[in-house]
């Protein structure tokens, strides 16, 4: 199939066929060790509320997006975003976030928080740098062990807070470079390895290390009171402020 951009529509899941097909990605992509969101479960949450989308071209299912309510109505958890190997490339992760941030402003809601791994590159520049999400919250091996694609490191995570009114997130929707225009000097950095994926599988020890200095970086600037409000993508570098 011939893929562009402007042949991907997002929208709601609508059936319990789609929501089994999402099981079916989540596994292509995280492995079939990872368990899947279960179809039933993501039902009664689109019924109670949540969000269950996808990216799709045609008939096909390219990414998957779920998003629940908290115990405050106008904050939503996203917990899960995925992309199929074949849809790489189009920034389908990207749109899928920007169709769930309509969705939710739509319904009154004004903030959405998710976590994700601090130390892989291609989230901190999506979650950070293009979506214009802050974090000042480290949770340490948030998950415990964890299988496939996530063995063999602590899972630490981020708490990705996304205001969905502010005019610096409206600004990064049409403007992906939109940290080139703050003065770099006024933030204090923490480097991320460019490929942390490429770093486990040569040498564990060295992506352990590499764990733990981004870990005791990023809390003592918490500890400071300073949050994360910008992601580098040219040197790899959370913006500390």
């Amino acid at each position: 199939m011939t893929l562009t951009a402007s042949s991907i529509v997002f929208r709601e899941l609508e059936s319990v066929a789609e929501l089994k097909e999402s099981e079916q990605l989540q596994r292509d992509v995280w492995g079939e060790d990872d368990m899947p969101d279960n179809s039933d479960i993501m039902l009664a949450l689109q019924h109670a509320g949540g969000l269950v989308a996808g990216a799709f071209h045609e008939d096909h299912m390219l990414g998957f997006l779920l998003g629940f309510p908290t115990n405050d109505a106008k904050v939503q958890h996203s917990h899960r975003l995925a992309v199929r190997v074949e849809g790489r490339g189009l920034g389908l992760g990207e749109k899928l976030k920007w169709f769930q941030r309509d969705w939710c402003l739509d319904r009154g809601i004004e903030k959405i928080h998710w976590t994700y791994d601090p130390i892989l590159r291609v989230n901190a520049s999506l979650n950070i740098g293009r979506l214009g999400a802050t974090a000042g919250t480290y949770h340490e091996n948030y998950y415990g062990e964890m299988p496939g694609i996530n063995a063999g490191v602590p899972s630490d995570r981020l708490l990705a807070e996304w205001d969905l009114n502010e005019e610096r997130v409206a600004a990064r929707k049409s403007n992906a470079d939109f940290w080139k225009e703050e003065k770099l000097d006024h933030f204090a950095l923490v480097t991320i390895p460019e490929q942390f994926g490429a770093v486990m599988k040569r040498d564990p020890d060295e992506a352990l290390s590499e764990r733990i200095r981004v870990r005791n970086e990023l809390q003592g600037h918490f500890t400071n009171g300073n949050r994360i409000v910008g992601f580098n993508s040219e040197t790899s570098s959370y913006l500390i402020g």
